[in-house]
């Protein structure tokens, strides 16, 4: 199920985003934030894990990482591999 938030064109016209940008700035501050697991951020960045965490790292935002992270991380490498 998917939700829809509408914003004004003006709105991004100011900021100087695109959609897409405006999704991977979201993704990044609810990251930041703690708001977020990082496959959640990334799925919303439409990145893949690997794009993201550069971004992050570009961007001097720590990893956070705990168990659910771990399991992501292995499942991505298992899919990765296949």
């Amino acid at each position: 199920m998917n939700k829809t938030l509408e914003i004004p064109a003006d709105i991004l016209d100011s900021a100087r985003l695109t959609v897409d940008e405006l999704k991977v700035e979201v993704a990044v501050s609810l990251y930041a934030r703690g708001r977020l697991s990082i496959g959640k951020a990334r799925e919303l960045a439409e990145m893949s894990l690997w794009q993201f965490r550069q971004l992050l790292a570009a961007r001097q935002i720590s990893p956070h990482f705990d168990v659910d992270n771990l399991a992501e991380d292995v499942n991505t490498l298992n899919e990765l591999s296949e």
